[in-house]
């Protein structure tokens, strides 16, 4: 018994080490964000992110795909009567767990942690609006073609607050809301 247990075992190993693939490429595309939660009122701000994949196969059907992306999300925010846009920039690190159909369409999931690089908000009286870390959970949907090329939309649910300040008429319980439309290029370098 021990030894077709060990035969198996070694099958199935070798089967999926010759259906590993390793890709790497570029990413770019545009950000609709906001922010949800809290008694915030705004509208919609547009942006863009940018950046590489590296996608993982196990298989024709599952991957991991870590992303390192530049991304400017924030929104237009309704704050002393007149509405100002409120740009944060972070450099965002999605950790996409990815299931693909045989016809290239594919769905994904998983998290993002984001580190903010810069912020343009101009009222200068809120110190210290965003936090430098941002947590986040995505969900998205795609095609990728035989050769790499692929689009995909992802909806980004942020998991913390954007900010901890206090004082203003601002409750500061609200999220990142973000969705991307992205064109992207996964390279094969290992089939």
């Amino acid at each position: 018994m021990k030894k077709l247990l060990v035969a198996f075992v070694l099958f199935v190993s070798a089967h999926f080490a010759e259906a590993q693939t390793f890709s790497i490429g570029p990413k770019a595309g545009l950000n609709i964000s906001n922010y949800t939660g809290g008694n915030i009122e705004s509208d919609a701000l547009m942006g863009y992110h940018l950046g590489g994949i590296v996608n993982y196969g196990f298989g024709n059907v599952f991957s991991i795909q870590p992303e390192v992306l530049f991304s400017t999300q924030g929104a237009k925010v309704q704050n002393n009567g007149t509405k100002s846009d409120f740009k944060i920039s972070y450099v965002t690190i999605p950790v996409m767990l990815k299931f693909k159909s045989n016809g290239g369409f594919y769905v994904e999931f998983g998290p993002q942690v984001g580190f903010r690089s810069s912020s343009d908000i101009p009222d200068q009286t809120i110190n210290n609006f965003a936090k430098n870390l941002d947590l986040a959970a995505g969900a998205g949907i795609g095609y990728q073609s035989p050769i790499g090329l692929g689009v995909g939309v992802r909806y980004i649910a942020g998991l913390s607050k954007v900010g901890d300040f206090s004082g203003q008429n601002i409750d500061p319980d609200f999220k990142n809301s973000v969705i991307q439309a992205s064109l992207f290029w996964a390279i094969p370098l290992v089939k």
